[in-house]
Order: structure tokens, then sequence, then C-alpha cells
């Protein structure tokens, strides 16, 4: 008849003996069709720029002239330069994480060919980023590579010359300034070698710490930390005998050798301690704080016996070495409290923990609300828990993508290790962690 299509012979039977081409068809439409709307929700229907009206330049913050306003306006600049990060972390990874989900059939075999951007760099998410941030992290990396490099070489040197000069004084501040010397050198090898050990990317070691080694570094600091306060302890101890009656009571001095090594000490350090300043990394700011409390200290070390000898004070070498003591102490003491509170989950600053709200909220247009945003140390990095609010009639596809979307887009950000989204469909339920447990 006339309009009527004509069916080939053998045409129903090809098709009953490959249905399954045409359910991978259909499934990869419907994949492509729902992560090409989520895409759309999550990066076009958000007003990424209605924050900066907010924003002043330099020159506005110059002009006001009250401090405590001009610090608001600063700080406010800095949470709008957080959520410009986070805008630019989701803007760059949504797209290639969305497309990653639900690998597809391409030849209908029964395998999966097209797996996704992710499972192609091995679920690593520094590929996707701008290169001008890639850059700037590699650099980051590098400098702190390389300033924990020269510390290790400057504190070998530095330790031998005043060992020169050791010998040849008796100068307790000078002993103390050695042993501070010998113990920066202790630091810095103790830095050095948990930094590879975190960048060793062996088999055996990804098996036996399956999350990272990233909390090696501040148990190495604090291992550190315990030996400075022990060492001084005993420099303290050595002072106080000495100003003790049964004492010895000779003014010490210190000849050409050791005030050498000592302001060679202090140039040193003052030019490490400038141009570490610069690396915005916990080791390096670590190095760095510690540079700038052994100029303080070397310049008091050799001030303290010095001014002794020329005025004839037999105890001011032994005060001055008391006092560098306690302050070494105190100042030892309190790194080494804050690394065990880190370690033990002390919560993020206020400033992480908005971040993390806003990378939560950035996907406001894909879930139905948050149950709890919740950020806290696991080491120098931060771990995070969001727990989403979906409507219970969403898809399991959909729910996965958008929750696994928000982990990976977290993970993103530099100062986080890792991050656990969970998902939920009332605010009234428990948030998933028993009480006794936090």
């Amino acid at each position: 008849m006339p309009g009527v299509r004509r069916i080939e012979p053998g045409c129903l039977s090809r098709n009953k003996r490959h249905p399954e081409r045409f359910r991978d068809a259909v499934e990869t439409t419907v994949n492509l069709n729902r992560a090409k709307d989520m895409k759309k929700a999550l990066l076009e229907e958000v007003d990424r720029n209605t924050l900066e009206k907010f924003r002043l330049n330099d020159m506005e913050l110059k002009a006001i002239k009250n401090r405590k306003v001009r610090k608001f306006y600063e700080n406010q600049n800095e949470r709008l330069d957080d959520w410009r990060e986070v805008d630019m972390i989701v803007m760059a990874l949504a797209d290639d994480v969305l497309d990653s989900m639900g690998p597809m059939d391409l030849d209908h075999d029964g395998i999966a060919e097209e797996r996704g951007p992710l499972y192609t760099s091995g679920e690593n998410v520094e590929p996707f980023l701008p290169d001008e941030e890639r850059a700037r992290r590699r650099k980051a990396a590098r400098n702190s590579k390389w300033a924990i490099n020269i510390n290790v070489i400057v504190n070998i040197l530095l330790l031998a010359a005043k060992g020169v000069a050791a010998i040849y004084s008796s100068s307790l501040s000078l002993i103390a300034s050695l042993v501070d010397s010998a113990l920066d050198l202790l630091c810095t090898v103790i830095i050095w070698s948990t930094n590879k050990l975190v960048d060793w990317k062996l088999k055996r070691l990804k098996k036996k710490f399956p999350v990272g080694r990233r909390r090696l570094e501040p148990i190495g600091i604090l291992v550190f930390s315990i030996i400075m306060i022990i060492s001084f302890l005993q420099i303290l101890q050595e002072s106080v005998e000495k100003l003790l009656p049964s004492g010895d009571h000779t003014t010490a001095s210190l000849p050409p050798a050791a005030i050498f090594s000592m302001v060679a000490t202090i140039v040193v350090k003052g030019t490490i301690w400038i141009g570490c300043a610069k690396v915005k990394t916990t080791q390096v700011q670590a190095l760095a704080q510690d540079c700038k409390t052994d100029v303080y200290f070397n310049t008091l070390s050799l001030a303290f016996p010095l001014i002794g000898h020329r005025l004839d004070i037999w105890w001011l070498d032994p005060v001055g070495a008391s006092l560098l003591s306690i302050f070494i102490i105190y100042d030892w003491a309190g790194t080494c409290l804050e690394n065990v509170t880190r370690l033990t989950g002390e919560a993020a600053s206020d400033r992480t923990s908005r971040k993390m709200m806003y990378m939560a909220w950035r996907f406001a247009p894909l879930v139905e609300g948050y149950k709890m945003v919740k950020s806290y140390h696991a080491g120098d990095g931060i771990w995070v828990e969001i727990d989403i609010l979906l409507n219970e009639r969403t898809p399991l596809k959909k729910a996965h993508d958008v929750a696994e979307t928000l982990q990976y887009c977290t993970e993103g950000l530099k100062e986080v290790d890792r991050a656990f989204v969970t998902m939920d469909y009332t605010s009234q339920g428990p948030v998933g962690h028993a009480a006794e447990n936090e």
C-alpha cells in the first residue's frame, strides 16, 4: 500500500538478537541529558559576580581612617577571595567530574570503554584546575622544597661554626645557642624526611596508609618540639646551678671567632626568615617562625656575655641563658600543644569553616538544603563532612552524582585533605554519627 513502509525480513530478528544496544543507547542519552541539566543548574544558574560589589580596592581601604572599620573591610575582602576561589574550583572541576559519572558502553559489548576524565587522571583533580592555579600550587610546592633543603644546608654550616666557637668560650649563652642550632638541624631533617615520605609513590605505602601520610608532618614537628623542650630544660638547669653560691662565678668571655659565628647566624637566619615568610605552606611557615626565634635568640645570646664581660658582671650570662631557655621552652610548648590539638581533631578556623559552608551553598541549585557542614583538622589539613538534603523521590543516580561532585570539588580546595558527603531526605533525622564517638 502507498505510504506504508515495508519491514525488511530479518529486521525484527536482528532487534531481538541485540536488544542491549537499544537499552544502552537509551541509557546513554538519559545519562547525558541528566549531566547536561546538572551542569546548567550548577554552572549557569548562579550569579557569580553579585558579591563582588562589596569588595573595596586598595585606594578605598586607605581612605578609611578608622582602623577597626578598615580591618572589617580587609576581612571582607579576604572572605570574597575565599568565595572566588570556591567558585573557580566548582567551575573548573564540576564539568569533568559529572562527565566521569555513569561510564558508557560505546560498542555495546557490556564493557564500559568511556570512564570519564577522572578515571584517566587516576582520580587526581589537579589536571582539571585552571593553568594559573596549577602553576601557583606547583610554584608553592617547589619553593617549599627549596626552603627545606636550604635550611638543612645552612643549619649544618652554622652548627659547625658554633661548635668551633663554643670550644674557645665558656659562655653558657653561646652553649645554649649551639644546642639551639643542633636542634634546628634536627628539626629541618625531620621535616625533610617527612616531606619525602609523604611524596613517595609506593604501592606498599598506599596499602598501609590508605588515606595518605600527610599527618606524618605534624607528628614529626611534635616529636621535635618535645626534644627541644627537654634539651632547654637541661640548659636552664645548668644556668640556675651557676647562679647558686656553689656555682662558678667567673665572667665568661667571647673570642672573635665566637662573635663572628653569632653575627653570621643572625644575618643568615634573618635572610632565610624573610624568604620563608613568603611561602604559605605549613612546614615552611614553621621554619620561618623558627628562624625568627633564632634571630632574637642569637642576638641576646651575643649581647648578654659581651655586656657581662665588659662590665665584669658574672651573673649576667647565666641569667641571660636562663631567660632564653624559658622563652624557647614556652615557645615550643605552644607549638607542641598546637600540633596535639590539630591531630586530635581541632575545629577549623572560622574563616575556613565559612569557606566550606560557601562550597556547600554553591550547590544550592541541585539540593533541597543542608543538615550539617562540619570541618576539622586531621593534622595540618582539613577534613570536611557535609550532609545534604534531597527530595525523597530523587533517583539514586542523580543523588550519587550530586554528592560525589560536591565531594570532589571540596577536595579540590588546597586546605582540604578529605571530604565526606552524605545524603538525607528529611531534616528531622539524626546526622549519622554516634554521640559517644565524638
